[in-house]
């Protein structure tokens, strides 16, 4: 659900429908931004990073002035994507679950300040110091010094409490509070506070307190809740060199970290919430206070890599589930998410009360990033930079450092016993029972 490091080569060639999807007939706006020659940007960057489809919708105070379906939901047919075509959000859910925790703080039910045992008393780390002192708002802003371990909830069959019961195995990596370390298990865990202090699930309070208000009914929070719809995009990975569709994964479990699955539409309207300081519609759902604090950098962030796919100017914050750094001297406020086959970018300029969400259906690709800068030039009047040449290039540098790393496997050796001497069931307390196995045509198999 966090970017990874990997990318994908430069592959042109492949042909892409596009006009698929009518831009939105300006729902509640009057004017509309100068964004002439931004479908021919997007087609371009579109082909460079060989993306099957993506849908775009610019939003201008309480106005959804562009919505815009391009390319196609599935590689190699001829079902276009719309503007109600649904994609996965991937971690820019993350910014929902903080609206949750946010809401609650509202509410009285909850304070950032206090510590996750009040509320989940079965919380715990491996430092016991460190469970006294984890609060609510270092559940957010990934600064807990512990390991990642993603493969704990990636496609797992384990509860949510079981997985926040995982985290007392998980080992140190840094300092608490010391530099920041992407952690999706934490925002699990968070989701669980919310059900905690509710008496309900995650996902009835986030339907209940956001999506229904915010006209969402075609959200869902689960991939099962997908099965018979039709304007559904196909996620797709680059494998063995060639753009390839590839199935939904469930991740029920990891629903609070990166499971909303939208339209752009919809994400439009939760970009509303934002830009118009916590009302839609003329009804309140979060306040002035909760929506600055939300939105602003609360602890910086040291990751270059993180830093290097948000092209980040001055600096690079974060806070309840939003990334903060600034545009051309504008705080920028924003959130990718990466799933298998599909990626998305969710952002606002706070000052300029402009925001700007991309959908599309590749896997790791950052071209949400690109074409997000090139919209908010546009719609402030500004002469857009080539971002996506720029982002290409540096890209492709980084691939070339990549490809002169040294490899982690050392020419000239094997394993010290022969295969079947490895092969058992073992127990690992993070991971549970670990099962080596021999394969039929030879080699050895893990499953976990």
């Amino acid at each position: 659900m966090a970017p990874s490091a990997s990318r994908s080569p430069l592959v042109l060639g492949l042909v892409f429908l596009f006009g698929a999807g009518a831009a939105l007939a300006q729902p509640r706006g009057r004017g509309r931004p100068a964004l002439a020659g931004f479908d021919r940007y997007a087609a371009a960057t579109m082909r460079t990073w060989q993306v099957p489809g993506m849908a775009v919708a610019v939003v201008r105070g309480d106005s959804i002035v562009l919505a815009k379906g391009f390319g196609v939901r599935t590689l190699g047919h001829a079902d276009s994507v719309s503007v109600r075509t649904l994609f996965a959000i991937g971690s820019a859910t993350k910014a929902m679950t903080g609206a949750a925790l946010a809401m609650l703080a509202d509410d009285g039910l909850i304070r950032f300040d206090r510590p996750v045992t009040d509320y989940l008393p079965g919380f715990q780390l491996a430092d016991p110091w460190v469970t006294r002192e984890f609060t609510v708002a270092d559940l957010l802003l990934h600064r807990s010094g512990v390991t990642r371990g993603d493969a704990l909830f990636y496609g797992t069959t384990r509860s949510r409490s079981d997985l926040v019961a995982a985290l007392r195995g998980l080992p140190r990596t840094t300092g608490f509070r010391t530099r920041f370390e992407y952690h999706n298990l934490m925002y699990i865990a968070a989701g669980e506070v919310i059900a905690a202090v509710t008496g309900g699930s995650y996902d009835d309070f986030v339907r209940r307190r956001i999506l229904d208000p915010l006209g969402m009914r075609e959200a869902t929070l689960s991939v099962r809740d997908l099965v018979g719809r039709g304007d559904v995009a196909t996620p797709h990975a680059m494998i063995g060199g060639a753009v390839r569709p590839v199935p939904w994964r469930n991740i029920d479990a990891a629903a609070a970290s990166g499971g909303l699955n939208a339209n752009v539409i919809e994400m439009a309207s939760w970009l509303r919430l934002w830009i118009n300081r916590g009302q839609v519609d003329g009804r309140r759902l979060l306040s002035e206070a909760m929506v600055t604090e939300a939105s602003s950098p609360r602890f910086l962030v040291d990751d270059p890599t993180f830093v290097a796919r948000l092209m980040a100017e001055e600096y690079l914050g974060y806070g309840y589930g939003w990334f903060v750094t600034t545009h051309r001297g504008r705080r920028w406020v924003t959130h990718g998410g990466h799933i298998d086959g599909m990626a998305a970018l969710v952002s606002f300029l706070p000052a300029e009360r402009l925001g700007v969400v991309i959908l599309t259906n590749m896997n790791q690709v950052d071209i949400g990033v690109p074409l997000t800068r090139f919209l908010f030039d546009a719609a402030l009047g500004l002469a857009p930079r080539d971002y996506a040449a720029e982002y290409r290039a540096a890209e492709l540098a980084f691939d070339a450092q990549s490809r002169r790393a040294p490899a982690a496997r050392v020419a000239g050796t094997r394993p010290s016993l022969p295969d079947d001497a490895y092969v058992g069931t073992y127990r690992n307390p993070i991971f549970g029972a670990i099962v080596i196995a021999g394969g039929p045509g030879g080699g050895l198999t893990l499953r976990l």
